[in-house]
């Protein structure tokens, strides 16, 4: 038996998958790391912390597994798109990355959007926003001038730590598609963009495809993992392009619901929609796309909200599952770094109004699933509304997508039926990447029918349905009449 590998670097922690040729996932180990708020708006992460968290989480693959490290055909990492890794010439780390959930390059959009709204719309399909690369690096340098000074490599997370597994410098297509500084009428980068920057697009890192070979494993990260020096090494993409892919959507019409760091709901498509409500990537399978709308702080909300007020997600859950529908008036807005689709707001906040004597811990707690749920029915409704056609049910993926109490309320919200894989996280489809890439699997659907297991099937609750569309209508009048207030307030 022959062995692959997938490793994620999310929002608060690196997952790795061990797969065996068969689909079978062998062994899988997490390891946390911290989200850094220095500043109100700021959200920064360690790039050492991902290196620290890839060593152990290999290491644990093999020893959880016991196999020989030998028989690993090949490696694919991912990680969250948007997160740029400044580094000198030789590659030393120049400042803590800004994470995607970052909004301080707020004066930067505002900039772009006023100077070069047409050239950004046309070249890289989006309009400026506080997610994007190009405002990130912006701010940088308007504001870090001494640091700016010194980049002169521009990685992306997962690319940072595959330079460190093999001495190689290059990132995908899917990946430089969300940096705001890449043609995607070309498929390559932009020297229009890259000038507004005033960054030398010959330091970019070359673009290939995510299944292409990046390097092997060198010397030192064999030392470091327990790997084969020589064990090959693709170029893997980004955290939501796996997701889709591990969850079983290759064709065209299927649709997706995250409940991730971030909430996403995407279609599979044969092209691209150039809207403003929407965020375009590619598919990692030749000529399809997964355009999606997307709620900044979803599983983010929930994290959050526990780290906060303590307690373990299933108690939480538990909690929250005696509570009735609508948590009896209490609504939760997760506007915690402002909010994507379809207000393109950073300014938004988040809140709990209609607090009574009467509420709970445990009607909180629902509330706060609930209000992500709601969330995510303003990015169903945009998609409906731009005309995107789908099937009536979807793959859910993520790891809220583990609460059976969080999947329900999902599906009554949206009124759509859910269904869940066995494993649909992003190491799990870079594992099945990286067996494209060595051979193992032929294309994507033969890689989804020997991987992909449904396990259930949540469908919607009519009468919750209905009763969730008249709170719907509520949650919108809250944001109308918040929404000015918080654009008063700049904190």
């Amino acid at each position: 038996m022959k062995y692959l590998i997938g490793v994620d670097f999310g929002g608060g922690a690196s997952k790795a998958t061990l797969l065996s040729t068969s689909g079978n996932v062998v062994a899988t180990n997490t390891v946390e790391y911290p989200t850094f708020y220095p500043k109100p708006g700021y959200a920064e992460q360690n790039p050492t912390d991902w290196y620290g968290a890839i060593k152990t989480n290999i290491a644990a693959l093999i020893k959880k597994s016991g196999i020989s490290p030998r028989d690993i055909l090949s490696v694919c990492l991912d990680a969250a798109t948007h997160t740029a890794v400044l580094t000198d010439e030789a590659f030393n780390i120049l400042r803590p990355a800004i994470y995607w959930t970052d909004s301080r390059s707020i004066k930067e959009c505002e900039y772009l959007k006023e100077k070069y709204d047409d050239l950004i719309i046309r070249t890289a399909y989006h309009r400026a926003d506080t997610i994007w690369t190009l405002p990130q690096l912006m701010w940088v340098r308007d504001n870090e001038p001494e640091i700016w000074s010194k980049t002169k490599r521009i990685l992306f997370a997962k690319d940072y730590i595959r330079y460190l597994f093999t001495g190689e410098y290059c990132t995908d297509y899917i990946e430089a598609q969300g940096s705001m500084l890449f043609d995607y009428n070309t498929m390559s980068w932009s020297r229009e963009l890259c000038d507004i920057l005033g960054f030398d697009i010959e330091n970019l890192p070359p673009v290939i495809k995510p299944t292409d070979k990046a390097g092997v494993v060198t010397k030192k990260a064999a030392e470091d993992t327990g790997l084969c020096e020589g064990t090959l090494v693709i170029c893997g993409t980004t955290d939501t392009a796996l997701e889709v892919f591990a969850s079983g959507a290759v064709a065209k019409g299927q649709m997706t619901v995250k409940l991730a760091t971030a909430g996403r709901i995407c279609v599979i498509t044969d092209k691209p929609y150039q809207n403003q409500h929407l965020i375009n990537y590619s598919h990692v399978a030749d000529g399809l796309w997964y355009p999606g709308t997307a709620t900044k702080s979803c599983a983010a909300s929930y994290r959050w909200y526990r780290d906060t007020f303590g307690e373990e997600y299933k108690a939480l859950d538990e909690g929250a599952s005696k509570v009735s529908v609508g948590s009896e008036g209490l609504i939760f807005h997760p506007y915690l770094t402002g909010e994507l689709t379809p207000y393109a707001d950073p300014m938004l906040k988040g809140s709990f109004t209609g607090i009574r004597a009467g509420h709970t811990k445990a009607h909180f707690s629902r509330a706060v699933l609930e209000g992500v749920a709601l969330s995510l029915l303003d990015c169903k409704n945009t998609l409906e509304q731009i005309g995107i056609p789908h099937d009536d049910c979807a793959a859910i993926i993520g790891g809220g997508a583990g609460s059976p109490l969080w999947r329900q309320i999902t599906a009554d919200v949206l009124g759509i039926t859910l269904n869940q894989a066995e494993n649909s996280d992003s190491s799990f489809g870079g594992a099945m990447l990286a067996g494209i890439a060595a051979g193992v699997f032929d294309g994507f659907e033969d890689a989804v029918q020997r991987c992909t297991r449904i396990i259930s099937v949540t469908k919607p609750n009519c009468e919750n349905t209905k009763k969730y569309a008249e709170i719907f209508q509520t949650y919108k009048k809250i944001h109308d009449a918040l929404a000015p207030i918080y654009h008063e307030v700049k904190l």
